[in-house]
């Protein structure tokens, strides 16, 4: 059983999917708890100011983008706590993942095009590659 579950959520539909499989993982288990982890990188920094001028509604709008996540989970009763982080996403995800000894990391896939993957690599794939915990990655 997985009782520390590390998901990965920026509020995209792969990571609410992501979500629902967290969620199965933690069926029939009250132990089970999930931390969400949301990374701010620079872009998402530089197009949270471009768009939300004031830091209150950067806030607000970063808070909206985990809560169907926090929805999910508060409707199934699953303890969760989130953390917020700065930095790269893959190295934040698999820093964050390596020095809480998770059990399992659940992660949504993304659709990168073949030259930005050849180049730039998924997320999801640094992850897996670099976490010391089984990944789970969602389609």
């Amino acid at each position: 059983m997985f009782n520390k579950i590390l998901l990965a959520s920026d509020g995209s539909p792969h990571s609410l999917r992501a979500a629902e499989k967290a969620k199965v993982l933690c069926e029939n288990n009250p132990n089970a708890e999930i931390t969400i982890i949301y990374i701010l990188d620079s872009l998402t920094s530089k197009s949270d100011v471009l768009s939300e001028g004031n830091i209150e509604d950067r806030e607000v709008m970063r808070k909206q983008r985990l809560s169907q996540t926090e929805k999910l989970l508060d409707n199934a009763n699953i303890n969760y706590l989130t953390k917020i982080i700065k930095g790269d996403p893959g190295t934040s995800i698999v820093s964050y993942a390596n020095e809480n000894n998770f059990d399992i990391v659940v992660i949504g896939s993304r659709g990168l095009n073949g030259l930005q993957e050849m180049v730039l690599g998924s997320v999801s794939h640094k992850v897996a590659k670099r976490a010391i915990a089984p990944v789970l990655i969602v389609k």
